[in-house]
This record gives structure tokens, C-alpha cells and sequence, in this order.
């Protein structure tokens, strides 16, 4: 029920993911508000919470709805795993209400693929669950960004760094240069060290570890970044008989390149210490990216991710 092209989108996406992947799919919605369900099983329920909704008070006060629902039938091992590309506030707050916290884990985070092209998508944690962090919770969503990346992109020993203004470790802030001390010390754990904003893509490091504010931010700032480039370069193109002739031969080298970049692809970002796997898709998702989401659910499922974070928190850590 949530998202900007919902639910028309979200339906016709997850029809893809039968029919394309070979993946079983339960719609959690309003049956009157659905339209037609293409013949996927519907779990009904009778509320929905919106965009702009605020997301604690409305997981709580409407028990009923969508995102509440979907998290309880994950709970209830119903279902492997929850999509979303709702309300990512009500969407956290149903995953973690509902499936509970993993031992030790002080708070989940957003784990965001950011592609690479080239190579495997580099992980941001934490995206944006939490504008105000602690040194411990980012080496704790450091560990988790490490065990995500083992279990989504099968890379032996992911590489950490730490967003930073510099790469000194003198530079950043108290939180920064305090976080950084930590990583360094751990143990059987590849940290890199710090990375800046210009890290980002192409990145040399396969995770990397800021607060949810911070991250949120630089994402935001990529997202808007490429979009511009690609928008300006289509905007060139045709102009003329020149930008025409140079459009004939660049497209088909800019494409694949537009294609990695895409959001579409990587479906979406799983939140992180829970008893359970939520993946958060973007707001604007079309149905290829609800496939994709609904894919790397399964994917995860699949891999155990679960489980091999809970061995990475241990309850002593907390």
C-alpha cells in the first residue's frame, strides 16, 4: 500500500517475482484499495499508514495496517521476509516493534548498496535509522555492514572505512576520530580507514560506516548528483545534428553504466540487528524495483543473514 506508484506498481512487481523468479509472494493490504491482485494472495487488513504519517504513534495506534501486518507475519514465520517501499519510518518502526532487536544489538541500521560500476555495490551504514549515534553503535554497524556484505555479495573479508572530511585519522569529529580508534583496534576485521564523500562511488572500500544523519544526506546529495549528470547529458543529445551524431555513438557505451546506477536494481536496503529481514525500497519504486526487493529478500533469506549477524553481535557487546 505504500509508495508513489502504489499500489498498481507494488502488485505488478511482485506478479514479476512469481512469474520471473520463481518466488512466492503475499500481498498485506486493503483488498478494496488494491485494485487487482493478479491473481496473488492477498492478507487483507483494514489500514494503511501514510507517507506522512508520524511513524511511531501510527505503528502503534493502527494495529491493523499494512506495514504492522507484514511485520507480524515474518514474526510469526509466515513469511521469510518483509518489503516495503512505504513510509521508512513506520516501516523500521513495524520491523522492529513486531520482529524484536537481535541480542546485543544496541540499534538496527540501514544498510544501502551504492553501485560500483564495475564491481560489487559498496554497503552505507547507516543510511538513515539513526541521526544521533554513538562510537559503539557505529562499530556495531560497522560489524553488521561487514557480515551483510560477506552474506550478499559472498566477499571474503569486506574492506570498512570510516566518512570522514580527511583521511587522516586526526580528522572528523570527537564521534569520528573516537570510532575510528575503536575499528582499529578490533581484530580479524578489515578496517581501511577513514574515506571521504569523493569515496563514494567509485569506492575502494566495500562498506562504509557513518551515522544514519550523515549518510542519509550523502545519499541523498549522490542521488540528486546523478541525476543531474544524467539528465544534462540527455538533454544535450538531439539538440542538434552534431550532439545527434555524438548521441548515435555514445548511447550505447551510457547506458549500461545508466543501468548500474540505477536504484531500480539494487531493489533496495535491508535494516540491519533484526529478528528478522525488512528490506526498505525506494519511495518511488516501479515494479522492477519490487522484483528486485522481493529477489534480494529471498536472496537473504536463502544466505542466512539473520543468523550470521546474530554470531557477529554478541549480547556482551551491548
Amino acid at each position: 500500500m505504500g509508495g508513489d506508484f502504489a499500489p498498481s506498481e507494488i502488485i505488478a512487481g511482485a506478479r514479476r517475482a512469481v512469474d520471473e523468479l520463481g518466488l512466492e509472494v503475499i500481498l498485506v493490504g486493503v483488498p478494496e484499495l488494491m485494485g487487482d491482485p493478479l491473481g496473488l494472495e492477498v492478507f487483507a487488513c483494514t489500514e494503511v499508514i501514510a507517507m506522512d504519517d508520524e511513524p511511531g504513534g501510527s505503528v502503534r495506534k493502527k494495529k491493523d495496517s499494512s506495514l504492522v501486518r507484514a511485520a507480524e507475519l515474518v514474526r510469526d514465520g509466515k513469511a521469510s521476509a518483509m518489503v516495503s517501499a512505504g513510509n521508512t519510518g513506520a516501516t523500521m518502526a513495524s520491523a522492529l516493534l513486531r520482529m524484536g532487536r537481535l541480542p546485543g544489538v544496541v540499534r538496527p541500521c540501514i544498510a544501502t548498496p551504492i553501485p560500483n560500476p564495475g564491481g560489487s555495490p559498496c554497503i552505507l551504514v547507516d543510511a538513515g535509522a539513526n541521526s544521533e549515534c554513538t562510537p559503539e553503535m557505529l562499530v556495531q554497524f560497522a560489524q553488521m555492514g561487514s557480515a551483510f556484505a560477506k552474506a550478499r555479495y559472498a566477499i571474503e573479508s569486506p574492506k570498512v572505512g570510516l566518512l570522514s572530511i580527511g583521511e587522516e585519522s586526526t580528522k572528523g569529529t570527537p564521534l569520528v576520530k573516537e570510532t575510528h580508534e575503536l575499528l582499529a583496534a578490533l581484530s580479524d576485521f578489515n578496517f581501511f580507514g577513514n574515506v571521504e564523500g569523493r569515496d563514494l562511488i567509485p569506492s575502494p572500500v566495500d562498506v562504509v560506516v557513518t551515522d544514519g544523519f550523515t549518510g542519509n544526506v550523502a545519499l541523498k546529495t549522490l542521488e540528486g548528483a546523478l541525476k543531474y549528470i544524467f539528465g544534462a547529458v540527455l538533454g544535450v543529445i538531439n539538440t542538434n545534428d552534431a550532439t545527434k551524431a555524438a548521441g548515435d555513438v555514445l548511447f550505447e557505451h551510457l547506458l549500461p553504466i545508466a543501468g548500474e546506477l540505477t536504484p531500480d536494481k539494487q531493489g533496495g536496503a535491508m535494516l540491519l540487528g533484526l529478528e528478522g529481514i525488512c528490506i526498505i525500497s525506494h519511495g518511488s519504486s516501479n515494479a522492477t524495483a519490487i522484483m528486485n526487493a522481493l529477489r534480494v529478500a529471498s536472496e537473504m533469506d536463502k544466505a542466512g543473514v539473520v543468523e550470521k549477524l546474530r554470531l557477529t553481535i554478541r549480547p556482551d557487546q551491548g
